[in-house]
């Protein structure tokens, strides 16, 4: 009778830690933190200043929100979202002339993926006047440090994919070229396949024990903005082609720099600020799980590799969907150091976004 209470509890006690580790409970549960945090959408940020809340660090959130919602749909969900374009009258950061900062672009990836659910040109009315001004006035070389392609690329292809007008799609890939091929002598390494953040961080500059400084979550926004264009794009299409040429250069690369625990460091080839971080960890796991979900990676292969990092970002979440390990704002593996599990970064809804984005592409996977 002993042994099979035992065996019960056992079983039990495994049965819940599956649970826990599910990637859609957990998802849940840390948005749930950070909607109970931010009731109200259109509250402004407030790290040493008030932002309005249509800011990167949100439009990040909200990429993830729309991820977490195509998996687990909830209404609150797009109450939030609308609530949140509503009051912004769905136009970017800073208004609708704004066109040297891809930052502030990034709001309208989830503009138009409501558009695409529900309509309402009013969605990306304001976005495409923002759109045709850059293009129209601004030469592609104003993407200087590799977060602006996952910022703004995505948004320019959606444009295309709505309207049928490439030319957004194409000042998109020339300003992505450029950063790759010109912008500091070209800020993808391609013989190791990751990318420089800028073009202060091209060699000869090194971390103290001489490796080249890959910042995690940077090549992270570069390998998220590879996938969720390819979305957009038929698989024919020559710019698919280019993209994911370099999205399997990355993919090599980063196979081989996950850490034994499932994460990656913060300086992806360098043991200097080694240890868990969720962010870019995160952002490679939706990366590597879009590619196996897409056909462009080998399942046998790369579930592993999934799994492992899963595991990984599982350990960040608090009992109350508090997230740990979030490496804070910056340029480099050394800002907003030391990444904790109980320190709370800067802005608390970018590593949220990023998180939900690799779990819910997870779940898909497995």
């Amino acid at each position: 009778m002993y042994s099979k209470l035992l065996t019960l509890v056992t079983l039990l006690c495994l049965s819940m830690c599956g649970y826990a580790q599910n990637p859609i409970e957990l998802a849940q549960r840390a948005n749930n933190y950070f909607m109970a945090k931010w009731s109200d959408p259109t509250a402004p940020t407030n790290f040493k200043k008030l932002r309005p809340s249509n800011l990167w660090t949100r439009g990040v959130y909200y990429e993830g929100l729309m991820a977490l919602n195509e998996v687990a749909p909830e209404a609150r969900y797009m109450e939030y979202v609308d609530k949140w374009g509503a009051f912004h009258k769905w136009d970017v950061y800073g208004g609708k002339y704004t066109t040297v900062d891809a930052d502030h672009q990034c709001c309208a990836q989830t503009y138009m993926a409501r558009y695409n659910m529900i309509g309402g040109a009013e969605k990306y009315a304001a976005i495409q006047k923002n759109f045709d001004n850059q293009v129209a006035n601004v030469a592609p070389h104003c993407w200087t440090w590799i977060d602006a392609i996952q910022m703004a690329m995505p948004a320019f292809a959606m444009m295309t994919q709505i309207t049928g007008d490439r030319k957004y799609l194409d000042y998109a890939m020339k300003s992505y070229l450029w950063t790759r091929d010109s912008c500091g002598g070209g800020l993808f390494n391609i013989p190791e396949g990751l990318w420089w953040r800028d073009k202060n961080f091209v060699a000869p500059y090194k971390e103290s024990d001489g490796k080249n400084c890959y910042w995690s979550r940077g090549n992270g926004w570069v390998y998220a903005a590879l996938c969720r264009t390819m979305s957009t794009l038929d698989k024919k299409d020559p710019y698919f082609k280019q993209l994911k040429k370099d999205y399997l250069l990355m993919t090599k690369a980063l196979e081989q720099l996950q850490r034994e625990d499932g994460f990656w460091n913060a300086s992806l080839a360098s043991q200097d600020y080694a240890g868990p971080e969720l962010s870019g960890t995160s952002l490679f796991l939706y990366g590597m799980a879009w590619g196996v979900n897409n056909g462009l990676l080998k399942r046998s292969k790369y579930q592993p590799i999934l799994d492992k990092a899963w595991q990984a970002c599982a350990t960040c979440v608090h009992d109350d969907g508090f997230l740990g390990y979030v490496q804070g704002s910056g340029d480099r593996p050394a800002s907003s150091q030391p990444c904790t599990y109980v320190r709370e970064p800067d802005f608390d809804d970018y590593g949220l976004g990023c998180f939900l984005l690799g779990a819910t592409e997870y779940a898909k996977s497995r």
